[in-house]
């Protein structure tokens, strides 16, 4: 399908374009994780478990 024809099916409010779309590929923008490593004092992290355990 073209750009066009999915603009004007997008234009002409169809229902659902989703089956047009190639989902295989779908990434998020900004969305990439980092793995980095950070030394906290110890109240620190049982600050941080107590709070994910409420959570």
């Amino acid at each position: 399908m073209k750009a066009n024809e999915f603009d004007k099916k997008f234009d002409d409010n169809e229902i659902d374009v989703i089956d047009d779309l190639d989902l295989s590929t779908l990434k998020r923008a900004n969305q990439t994780q980092k793995r980095i490593n950070v030394d906290f004092p110890i109240w620190v992290i049982d600050s941080l478990d107590r709070e994910a355990s409420r959570v």
